[in-house]
């Protein structure tokens, strides 16, 4: 196969790209929009491997089996490498649940699935990013994907002699439009699905075909150097001013995506390119690019793991330095070595390597244990991972919202809130399965840290105004014949949350949290929507809180060092109750009555004597962290809920 002349330049962009990566990852003020760098890579795999197949074409000479041969060689190295590290100290350092979800996101890396696997896993009680030590391999997995239909397409294009050109342009813009319009609807599938990433690779390919196409006239000098210092130009626009909260990639991935177009098409010559991308750092860091991706994230995921939140400064940098360490030793002995020998063996073994640590992960992942893996830690850690609490409904969009449904009859019944009314679903599933005669239809309207009351927003949750919006009006609709009006009311109302929430009057915003101004006003407004359901006619529920705080934590019960051992203490059945909210229990309870609704007291089911349950007799917590309730506890135990959903 016809391979392009080697340019230093695109090495010197591979440079920028994985420097971005590791800046915005180990130092992320330093460089919030440094998470472009993966989106320069996309166009520059296009660029390369359309200028393979196409000039492999053009020469005759185009073999699926060596195209995939070179991949394998250039892909499974280094990942194979990385994938059994991440794995082994996993093993070590990891708790059982821990180690499980390693174990599926090794599979899917070793698959080229990752970007699908934390596509399912995304959502508000998804573990955090930072502690999910192969979570960048979601890239790779769209990049491979590109590969696998890209050479079919390009080999159809040019036996049935289509115009190749316009054909990559319009199947470009078709993926540029999937990820414009499900940006802000569907904002997790814009950013994993291939169907909406697959448009940057595209744009790589299109200059690849237009740079393979012979010229008229040659191009002048001035036009390489001005496409050169635009694209560095719009490249150090997007890693100035795109931040990981906008909507990306969205029309904001133009930025990287045409920089990086601009700077390949500007050549070797171009000013910017010969002089900066073609330097030799550049080009040296550019040649250990991949492994170097591939290793910093691991090392920055188990150092916070290690020391249990974000690490200090210099441990950042040394896992840096740590990385570029590793990236060129993986170079220098093992891709250098495994691409120098082109014999099948080679490739049988790369194969089965990537086999062997897919079949691991699988392992890990059904439930093989890690070094720390009693049966107690492994309930403690069972209790935080169990978060699918609408696993088994049907999601549909009603009126203007969007709900899980469970249930068929006559009676309608709609729960809005926030987690904490989320939290009761496998309830809801659990009737519906027992009792389908007497369960009404039963729709959840959710959205996490949003309470359902006009006029509090959430700092930092920017969708929650319109989601609160959309389910206060279905509420009012007249099919619903009961609405049950639930939230995290202490962490609003006492202060028990991170966030600081604002309530919004008249142009004026009066801070919620710690008694500031904005309680009172909070409080009254959710009286006056209870009120206003009341007054519609429907039967009017006021879910109160259940009791939270880091007594009820599980990740409270386990002790020991993660590079030594790790045990988990068995828990006292109950904590107390905090004073302030056993306070806030009883004014909701008096506003609800006030206003016509019927108040659900939790706590005085799961509380006695001012001591509240927080663990089974098996030593199972009854909690998934310090404020929710978690799955397998509420579907077997949350009765008081049973009259609001089933009919006489």
């Amino acid at each position: 196969m016809k391979h392009p002349k080697y340019r230093a330049d695109i090495d010197g962009l591979r440079a920028v790209a994985v420097g971005s990566v590791l800046a915005f990852h180990a130092f992320p003020d330093a460089l919030p929009g440094g998470f472009i760098g993966v989106d320069i890579f996309f166009v520059i795999s296009g660029f390369l491997i359309t200028t393979i197949i196409l000039q492999s074409h053009a020469a005759g000479d185009f073999s699926y089996r060596d195209f995939y041969a070179r991949r394998v060689r250039r892909i499974f190295p280094a990942l194979v490498l990385v994938l059994l590290a991440t794995l082994a100290f996993g093993w070590y350092a990891l708790l059982p649940r821990e180690f499980s979800a390693l174990g599926k996101q090794a599979a899917g890396g070793a698959a080229f699935v990752a970007n699908f696997i934390f596509w399912g896993e995304a959502g508000y009680f998804d573990t955090a990013a930072e502690t999910k030590p192969l979570l960048h391999l979601w890239s790779l997995g769209i990049e491979e994907q590109f590969y696998i239909f890209w050479p079919m397409l390009l080999a159809l294009a040019w036996r049935r002699r289509w115009p190749m050109l316009r054909l990559l342009w319009a199947l470009a813009v078709v993926s540029f439009l999937v990820n414009v319009l499900t940006i802000h609807p569907f904002r997790t599938a814009a950013f994993y699905s291939p169907a909406s990433r697959f448009w940057e690779l595209m744009v790589g390919g299109i200059l690849a075909c237009m740079r393979l196409q012979p010229a008229k006239t040659p191009p002048p000098v001035w036009r390489s150097h001005l496409q050169s210092c635009l694209g560095v130009g719009l490249i150090v626009l997007g890693l100035v001013t795109i931040r990981s909260d906008k909507a990306f990639p969205g029309w904001w991935a133009l930025l990287p995506t045409l920089g990086a177009a601009c700077c390949i098409a500007a050549g070797p010559a171009g000013v910017l390119n010969r002089w900066l991308l073609a330097c030799r750092p550049m080009v040296w860091i550019g040649l250990i690019s991949y492994p170097l991706y591939l290793w910093h994230w691991p090392l920055l995921v188990y150092a916070r793991i290690v020391e249990e939140g974000e690490p200090a400064p210099s441990v950042r940098a040394a896992m840096v330095v740590a990385s570029v360490a590793l990236a060129w030793l993986t170079y220098r002995f093992v891709e250098r070595f495994t691409r120098a020998r082109t014999r099948p063996g080679m490739l049988r073994a790369l194969a089965g390597g990537a086999i062997a640590v897919g079949v691991a992960g699988l392992l890990a992942f059904g439930g093989m244990p890690p070094r720390n893996g009693s049966e107690l830690l492994r309930k403690v850690t069972d209790a935080t991972a169990d978060d699918d609490y609408y696993a088994g409904f049907r999601q549909q969009k009603l009126g203007g919202a969007v709900v899980k449904t469970v249930g068929a009859g006559a009676r309608k019944v709609l729960l809005i809130g926030d987690s904490h009314v989320q939290q009761y679903a496998p309830r809801a599933l659990e009737l519906a399965r027992s009792a389908p005669g007497r369960m009404a239809t039963t729709y959840f309207a959710t959205y996490g840290a949003c309470p359902p009351v006009p006029g509090m927003v959430a700092e930092g949750n920017p969708g929650c105004e319109q989601a609160r919006n959309e389910m206060l009006a279905l509420a009012l609709d007249p099919g619903i014949d009961a609405v049950v009006v639930g939230a995290c009311w202490n962490c609003y109302f006492t202060g028990n949350f991170p966030l600081p929430f604002y309530f919004h009057e008249a142009g004026s915003s009066y801070l919620v949290n710690n008694g500031g101004e904005g309680l009172g006003r909070s409080v009254d407004a959710l009286g006056k929507l209870l009120a206003t359901l009341t007054a519609s006619g429907k039967k009017v529920y006021l879910l109160l809180d259940n009791a939270s705080g880091p007594d009820f934590e599980p990740r409270r019960l386990i002790e020991g060092s993660r590079m030594g051992r790790m045990v988990a203490l068995a828990s006292t059945p109950v904590a107390p109750l905090p004073p302030a909210q056993a306070q806030l229990d009883e004014t909701l309870k008096t506003l609800a009555r006030a206003n016509g609704a019927e108040p659900v007291d939790v706590i005085a089911k799961l509380c006695a004597d001012g001591q509240c349950l927080r663990a089974t007799p098996d030593d199972a917590p009854v909690y998934k962290d310090r404020e929710h309730l978690r799955p397998a506890y509420v579907r077997r135990h949350a009765d008081y809920i049973d009259r609001l959903l089933l009919s006489p």
